[in-house]
């Protein structure tokens, strides 16, 4: 049995459902924060699960309030105001309250961080973003800047498109550039697990893909 006790903001999203499965094979004790419990078919002793939203900072609190590291995979809900800013200063806030220091997070390419050498490729879809999705687009900048005054042992995983497969491939990191178009969900799932214990990417952002 594992000692930490995993929080997972997000877990029933594409990525955040294969994170769910691979820390239950590994033995994790998980906290799981949904909106809709009753939608979530997963049946396992290793997890416990609090109905609540990341906007609600007293759901954040009850979530986190017994665990070791944070995890969220939270995805944008559809035809809803921006979601990260808010669902991060909830998150950092009651973490620095329970003084729990470790929380792994996922974003997309369009993230800008000081350390960047984005390919074309990478700032063109970082472009096209801000034009389509402006809000969203601000609103994941905003949560980076959330984290970084945080003071927190935080890992930001900038990733280009997730594909649903089981099925691994070779990953990369990169704290500069995006070099690949997509990322295994499962391949992703384990970088993420690797990060409870790696400190390589403390206070960091690094890009993830699968080379081919």
């Amino acid at each position: 049995m594992k000692t930490n006790t995993i929080a997972i903001i997000g877990g029933t999203g594409k990525s955040g459902k294969y994170l769910v499965q691979q820390l239950l094979q590994k033995g994790y004790p998980i906290s799981v924060l949904l909106r809709n419990p009753e939608n979530f078919k997963i049946e396992n002793p290793l997890i416990e699960i609090v109905k609540g939203d990341a906007r609600d900072y007293n759901s954040i609190n009850t979530l986190i309030k017994d665990c070791d590291v944070v995890i969220s995979a939270l995805g944008q809900p559809i035809g809803e105001a921006s979601i990260f800013s808010d669902a991060a200063k909830n998150i950092t806030q009651s973490m620095i309250s329970h003084g729990i220091k470790r929380y792994i997070v996922i974003a997309g390419l369009n993230v800008d961080t000081p350390f960047d050498k984005k390919s074309i490729r990478v700032q063109q879809a970082t472009d096209w973003m801000y034009k389509n999705y402006p809000e969203t687009t601000a609103d994941r900048q905003a949560e980076y800047e959330i984290l970084t005054k945080s003071g927190l042992d935080w890992t930001l995983v900038r990733l280009p498109l997730i594909i649903q497969t089981s099925e691994r491939f070779n990953m990369q990191t990169s704290l500069e550039d995006c070099k690949g178009e997509n990322i295994s969900a499962t391949d992703l799932a384990e970088f993420l697990i690797s990060q409870i214990e790696d400190r390589d990417y403390i206070k960091q952002s690094p890009f993830l893909y699968n080379i081919f």
